[in-house]
């Protein structure tokens, strides 16, 4: 199958920098670039201030801006971990210590800088290590996991005399020339910290950082978009190593003397809540966070034996009264009403600028499958085949086994026997995002979306197999990234005014009616063009004139080429628009044939449609 644009889209910068969501603005336009730099601009007044402040204030003050920048270079890459792909990793002051000792060592042999450059290389390899476990274990575990590395780090700073100096330390690195006056070096670490805040942006603007939030908050569809967990975590852990590694550099020069006790747990709690302060799926807010939490124990000295306990109750004070921290409390955006006389109001006939194809160039079908649960049979010698360019209809009472029929086709779960596969290749068993690589896209019985992120955010996640920027690329903006990201911008438009959303491309998806989650799981579909779409239950809570306009969709869809297998209860829907319907009965094909054939068989009418 082909698709219908001349080169591959790109996504669009929905994911909130500053709070709030994205606009819908073509790329290139005026209105682009204006609203580019007011989501630009809270971070420049920011840091235009922070470099002011050595010049207007006294050496004290200069030194906690440098403590504040070096700790937001460490959180700005943390945030990425645990705000966006949603890992609880709390001992982040091991890699701290890893480039802080590395630095120091190496000063002395290769020079400050180049020792600063090998402490994020090394730091990068243990963010790596840390975040192996990642791959398996969950929640409290990987947390408890990366608390031992911590506990490891120092551990072995305290045995390994010869190299770090034990309990007694060792000299942190000198910078050279201007960079080791205080206001040099104040000024050095707010440019890190600056630089650190724009790759974050962008990468939070791309294809990884949507990729990361929908894996964070809806595992299963981005899998079934081709989502790999493994490869996107690996380079996060990787960015946050480094950047956590130069951190800790800094910070060994800020404190000009290191031991083990500097690399506190108090410490670890300030980076992780500082992420949570902030909000998570935000940039803004845990800088903001990080601010706020680096400047507070200054005006609360007498209290900082209470720091862990202040920390306790600050967390426990956001999560009741504002769970998105401060990046929700600064989306005045989504804040405003949202008309409540709202109707979708598809677009078929734009299906034409999507699509180029007419046909398919095989069959999907299904041979001999079996699934069994325990001693529960789901799938008993299921057959079925969908053409290209047709919709198949697949009913049954409930528990008859036809979500798992699409559970099985999208990898989720492995029949005991029995193929599936496109034309006379198979499709492999058991790896879900190996699907959406061979245009296979499905919908859920329970919409599965992005809350936090913009309809437009949750409609380009779709589009992003076959990209072909790298992390790097989309770290740096390179030209390729950013051409990817406006013809994956401009599609994701093109795919809501097709559904009949584009009016509401930048509210945040928990906003939607039910209704409107609908269509924006098929506008999500729609961004893979997709040569087989399984849709489950897609009419359900819908009126029935949504319905209608649903189905006039789902059959202009079939026209342009792609096979449609729809499960669904509304029996009218099924009839009026399905080519051919299967009907299952305890994992079991009761009847199969055209809408005529079936509404006239007598046991399909005794068990499932009544009468």
């Amino acid at each position: 199958m082909t698709n219908g644009s001349a080169a591959r889209p790109a996504r669009g910068s929905g994911v909130r920098l500053d709070g709030g969501t994205s606009e819908p603005a073509g790329e290139g336009t005026a209105e682009s670039a204006w609203h580019g730099t007011l989501r630009g601009l809270p971070f420049f007044v920011l840091f235009v201030l922070a470099a002011a402040l050595p010049f207007v204030a006294d050496e004290y003050w200069s030194v906690i801006a440098a403590r504040a920048a070096i700790y937001w270079v460490l959180v700005s890459g943390l945030n990425l971990v645990v705000g966006f792909a949603g890992q609880l990793a709390i001992g982040y002051v091991g890699l701290l210590a890893v480039g802080a000792y590395a630095a120091s060592v190496l000063c002395t042999s290769i020079g400050a800088l180049p020792a600063l450059a090998a402490a994020g290389g090394l730091g990068a390899a243990s963010g790596v290590l840390v975040g192996l476990p990642a791959l398996r274990l969950r929640t409290f575990y990987f947390a408890m996991t990366t608390l031992g590395f911590a506990t490891i780090v120092t551990q072995v700073a305290l045995a390994w005399t010869s190299v770090t100096g034990g309990g007694i330390g060792l000299p942190g690195p000198a910078l050279p020339g201007l960079l080791a006056t205080s206001h040099g070096f104040t000024l050095f670490c707010i440019g890190l910290a600056a630089l650190s805040t724009w790759l974050c942006c962008n990468i939070a603007a791309s294809r990884f950082g949507r990729s990361l939030i929908a894996l964070r908050d809806t595992e299963v569809a981005a899998e079934a978009m081709g989502l790999s967990k493994p490869n996107l975590l690996l380079c996060v852990f990787l960015f946050s190593g480094a950047a956590a590694g130069i951190a800790g550099a800094l910070f060994a020069s800020l404190q000009s003397y290191i031991t083990p006790d500097a690399f506190t747990f108090d410490l670890s709690v300030l980076f992780f809540i500082a992420i949570l302060v902030g909000g998570r799926g935000s940039v803004l807010g845990p800088l903001l966070g990080t601010i706020l939490l680096t400047v507070l124990p200054e005006f609360a000295a007498p209290l900082v034996a209470w720091s862990t306990f202040l920390y306790a109750v600050l967390l426990l004070a956001i999560v009741l009264l504002a769970p998105g921290g401060i990046a929700e409390l600064i989306d005045f955006k989504n804040r405003r009403a949202l008309a409540s006389d709202r109707a979708i109001q598809p677009l078929p006939a734009l299906l034409e600028a999507m699509f180029d194809h007419t046909e398919a160039p095989a069959r999907l079908t299904l041979s001999g499958i079996v699934l069994s649960f325990g001693g529960v049979r789901a799938i008993d010698g299921l057959d079925v085949e969908i053409a290209p360019g047709t919709v198949h209809g697949l009913i049954g009472p409930n528990g008859s086994g036809k979500t798992t029929t699409l559970n099985v086709i999208s990898g989720f779960s492995a029949p005991q026997a029995g193929t599936v596969a496109i034309g006379t290749q198979p499709l492999a068993a058991g790896r879900p995002a190996s699907r959406a690589r061979r245009k296979i896209a499905r919908t859920f019985q329970t919409p599965r979306i992005i809350g936090e992120a913009s309809v437009l955010d949750n409609a380009m996640v779709g589009g992003a197999v076959g990209l072909h920027a790298g992390f790097v690329e989309a770290a740096l903006a390179l030209p390729r990234s950013r051409r990817e990201e406006a013809a994956l911008r401009r599609e994701a438009m093109l795919a809501l005014r097709i559904v009949g959303l584009d009016g509401l491309a930048a509210v945040r998806a928990d906003r939607l009616q039910h209704s409107e989650l609908r269509f924006l799981e098929i506008a999500r579909a729609l961004l893979l063009h997709p040569a087989f779409l399984l849709l489950d239950e897609p009419a359900a809570g819908l009126s029935a004139e949504e319905i209608r306009r649903l189905g006039a969709l789902i059959r202009e869809i079939s026209r342009r080429g792609t096979g449609v297998l729809l499960v669904e209860h509304h029996a009218d829907l099924i009839f009026d628009i399905c080519d051919r319907v299967t009907v299952l009965n305890l994992g079991r094909i009761l009847a199969a044939g055209t809408p005529a054939e079936i509404r006239a068989h007598q046991e399909v009418v005794s068990v499932y449609l009544g009468g």
